[in-house]
């Protein structure tokens, strides 16, 4: 087969084609955030061309702006108290307090009290979505897609919530927990919410269909240490569904980012309207192999990802390099795209991309 561009294999390999070798894109959430400010100047898209990586550019940016209509008396305030950091929404229906720590360690925020907790939460809430503008962003995606070229792939992020509305609702505005119980107390205002905000994502997902890029993707986290197959089933699945049919009338290709525990979703996912299934997790942080997953799943969807997280941080030298050669061994040709399953720990080093990088360039030889 004829040697193909980084481009050409990331597109080839998500519609389950041939591909002159086994594509290569490395997830660096959380390492790159930790790399000294002089190395991160040379920007992700240089780094990945410079360790021979095809870049897949995953949820850079999204093929859309989002701002409240100015009539809709939305006020936004961000303060910090009690070593919280807070954002406030003011809307007609109601206030929405959301607070998140910071933790040094991960450089990153997470969210200690949500900001729906009742009914009268949940309006508020609807108030904000309804009050929501998304216009086209286009210029922004072909700047990305003229920076990469043929080096790789530009992957916008298709939801305005970065994530279904049920996902979002159980991460961002109600926690998993609580969420349960309104589903039991207060179904009504739940369902009228989803409802309101997959009408918001159903706007996102033209826009993306009519924008510039080939692929996007969604930032599910889907796992059942916090969703049950069936509320996956009922209240998530037909959404992205839903995403998937707008962007397939156009041509364009889904990937459903999906980094926990998954092997009771799988038969759910494999009827999914994606093209590929994202940053999937062996032990320990997921609950199945690659070669587990491509046997439930069957051949019709992409599978990305593979190599363990903490895998990629503990293992020595030669065991890591045995590991991957395994993993390669075990999985298809087609509908393959190796990378580390989601984020990378800060501390693994360098090196380690670059050997995958090797492994990857001598097994082509036989591919």
């Amino acid at each position: 087969m004829p040697a193909m561009t980084p481009n050409q294999r990331l597109l080839a390999a998500l519609r389950g084609e041939d591909t002159d070798r086994l594509p290569w894109s490395p997830f660096l959430a959380y390492w790159w955030e930790h790399q000294p400010p002089a190395f991160r100047a040379q920007g992700q898209i240089a780094f990945l061309r410079a360790i021979g990586a095809d870049a897949l550019l995953r949820g850079f940016l999204t093929p859309f702006e989002s701002s409240f209509d100015p009539g809709a008396e939305i006020r936004v305030r961000n303060f910090t108290a009690d070593g919280l950091q807070w954002t406030v929404h003011e809307t007609p229906c109601g206030t929405l307090r959301t607070a998140t720590r910071y933790s040094p360690e991960g450089d990153t925020h997470f969210v200690v009290e949500h900001p729906v907790k009742t009914a009268e939460n949940y309006r508020a809430l609807r108030c904000l979505v309804q009050a929501m503008r998304l216009a086209p962003a286009f210029e922004a995606v072909q700047a990305q897609i003229d920076e990469v070229g043929e080096d790789g792939l530009c992957v916008p992020l298709i939801s305005p919530f970065g994530k279904t509305p049920f996902q979002a609702l159980l991460e961002h505005y109600v926690g998993t927990e609580q969420l349960v119980y309104h589903l039991q107390d207060i179904p009504a205002e739940v369902e009228e919410t989803l409802f309101l905000m997959q009408k918001k994502c159903m706007q996102a997902a033209t826009l993306a269909a009519d924008s510039p890029a080939q692929a996007f993707i969604s930032w599910e986290d889907s796992s059942t240490t916090n969703v049950s197959p069936r509320l996956f089933k009922k209240y998530i699945a037909p959404h992205i569904n839903a995403w998937g049919g707008v962007l397939h009338s156009a041509g364009k290709l889904m990937i459903h980012h999906a980094c926990g525990h998954l092997k009771a979703l799988l038969p759910v996912m494999a009827e999914e309207a994606v093209d590929a299934i994202e940053s999937i997790s062996p032990p320990p942080t997921g609950d199945v192999e690659l070669w587990e997953a491509r046997a439930i799943i069957g051949p019709r969807q992409c599978l990305v990802g593979g190599i363990e997280p903490v895998h990629f941080l503990t293992l020595d030298d030669t065991t890591f390099d045995e590991y991957v050669r395994t993993l390669i061994e075990r999985m298809p040709r087609q509908g393959f795209i190796l990378a580390n399953s989601d984020s990378c720990p800060p501390g693994v080093p360098l090196e380690r991309f670059r050997r995958v990088g090797e492994i990857v360039r001598q097994t082509a030889k036989n591919w």
